[in-house]
């Protein structure tokens, strides 16, 4: 009697199941080869978008031709008026914060709404020229040297003043009146003057606006603004800082014909 001794076995094994596994696992090993190469090409991508990203920063930064030969002190200026037109912005966010605070607080809500509107009602009276205005500023002094004072070169001034925060102006000339600058206001070469809403004024012309004077000298002084402009055409900007400034005429404001509000 033969007495063989088998080979112990776990159950449910079988030797084609062992070359099946075996077959498995050499499929598998050919995919997870591949997936190091991926990984390295997507690598490779994004290293490629970044470099291509930090070269067109550069590029931009330095493209500026006027900022790149500005003097150490224009860059000072300009940067100057960046920061008070920043806080400029923030101020304003803040009051409105606090006004939202106040009309939600319930309590003596209804005085307040009332203040506000009235508030609302007299800023928006000087922006259109309705009212007229007192407070500190400037008055500028537009000459001409060699070549008269053209009409862009006053409406470059004007825009300057703008972005500088300026509230409320008017311009005068040698003669006549002066006539208050809002939105509308346009200004055409007349003559050896300007026509200026309509109304003939003759050099030299004398800006007066209010706001916050430090910010409106500095952005007149920028490189290539209006006292270089008037400057390289052999003219003079006098720029003036008195204790207070009134711009007392007015602007007629004219029937809508498109524009309603919105209700």
């Amino acid at each position: 009697m033969e007495n063989d001794e088998a080979e112990p076995q776990v159950e449910g094994e079988t030797p084609e199941a062992d070359g099946e596994a075996e077959v498995e696992v050499e499929a598998a090993s050919p995919a997870a080869s591949t997936r190091p190469s991926v990984a390295g090409a997507m690598i490779g991508v994004l290293l490629a978008v970044l470099g291509f990203a930090l070269v067109v920063q550069v590029r931009s930064n330095t493209a500026d031709p006027q900022l790149a030969a500005a003097r150490p002190e224009d860059l000072v200026r300009i940067l100057s008026d960046l920061d008070a037109r920043d806080e400029r912005l923030r101020q304003e966010i803040e009051n409105l914060e606090a006004t939202l605070r106040r009309l939600d607080s319930g309590v003596q809500s209804r005085e307040a709404a009332l203040a506000e509107a009235r508030r609302r009602a007299e800023a928006l009276g000087i922006l259109a020229g309705t009212l007229p205005a007192v407070g500190p500023g400037l008055e500028i002094v537009l000459a001409a040297g060699g070549e008269r004072i053209r009409a862009e070169t006053v409406l470059d001034a004007i825009e300057e003043l703008r972005g500088a925060g300026a509230e409320a102006m008017q311009i005068s000339g040698g003669n006549g009146p002066a006539v208050r600058i809002v939105a509308q206001t346009y200004f055409v070469d007349a003559g050896d003057g300007l026509l200026v809403d309509g109304q003939q004024l003759a050099g030299p012309y004398t800006v007066s606006v209010i706001g916050d004077p430090q910010t409106m000298r500095t952005a007149l002084n920028i490189p290539g603004g209006v006292v270089d402009t008037v400057s390289q055409r052999r003219g003079t900007v006098t720029v003036r800082e008195p204790e207070e400034v009134r711009v007392s005429a007015l602007h007629a404001g004219g029937a809508l014909r498109y524009a309603r509000p919105v209700s």
